[in-house]
């Protein structure tokens, strides 16, 4: 009987933790200077929100959807969409899409997919505790982001909770700053430079 050699070729794909979190660090960054009132108007956050916001952490899921990886995929793709969501929102209010349009936009719809994402942040907060310490602030500050800007989005309180907004955005940033370069650095060196922390370990697999 003749035999043939078979010859298996694994295809490996990097993490794209890095590049994800290094999205959502650049648009968080712009975003946050304009909600703490260092910069003004929205025109020029718009290219990092679609870019950076938007395709990077998309790109990110799909890499990570490649590794069989939930967790990564579900938050990177769902806060990717986000991004393009409150992009297009911001050309609405600007009028791009005409008057009309900008004219009928009711900030408490806002509200309601703020608390939207505030349910998916929250349940995602405590799986983040499984994966390392950096994560699970970054999405701590999450949930107090869109605390913050849904009720901002009602009215109710609103120079408070934009201020909240506005600081758990910037620290929404640096901490995706750090969690990136974490990444990289470790993973090229093939050592801890930066330490992440270890996962909690309170749910066992």
């Amino acid at each position: 009987m003749d035999t043939q050699n078979q010859t298996q070729v694994k295809i490996t794909t990097a993490d794209p933790s890095a590049l994800g979190l290094f999205g959502l660090a650049m648009v968080t960054f712009v975003a946050a200077s304009q909600k703490l009132g260092l910069t003004e108007g929205l025109s020029l956050i718009l290219p990092w929100a679609f870019f950076l916001g938007g395709i990077a952490q998309l790109f990110a899921a799909y890499l990570d959807a490649k590794h069989n990886n939930i967790f990564g995929t579900t938050a990177f793709g769902a806060f990717g969409l986000f991004w393009f969501g409150v992009g297009t929102t911001w050309l609405i209010q600007l009028g791009y899409f005409g008057e009309a349009l900008a004219a009928q936009g009711d900030p408490r719809q806002l509200g309601f997919a703020f608390i939207g994402y505030l349910i998916f942040s929250l349940y995602m907060t405590i799986g983040a505790m499984e994966t390392h310490k950096v994560l699970f602030f970054i999405f701590v500050f999450i949930d107090l982001l869109f605390i913050g800007l849904a009720l901002s989005s009602f009215n109710i309180m609103y120079d408070v909770t934009h201020m909240l907004a506005a600081i758990a955005e910037m620290c929404i940033a640096l901490l995706s700053f750090y969690g990136s370069a974490a990444i990289v650095l470790n993973t090229h060196f093939g050592q801890v430079v930066l330490p992440l922390g270890k996962q909690f370990g309170i749910f066992k697999k």
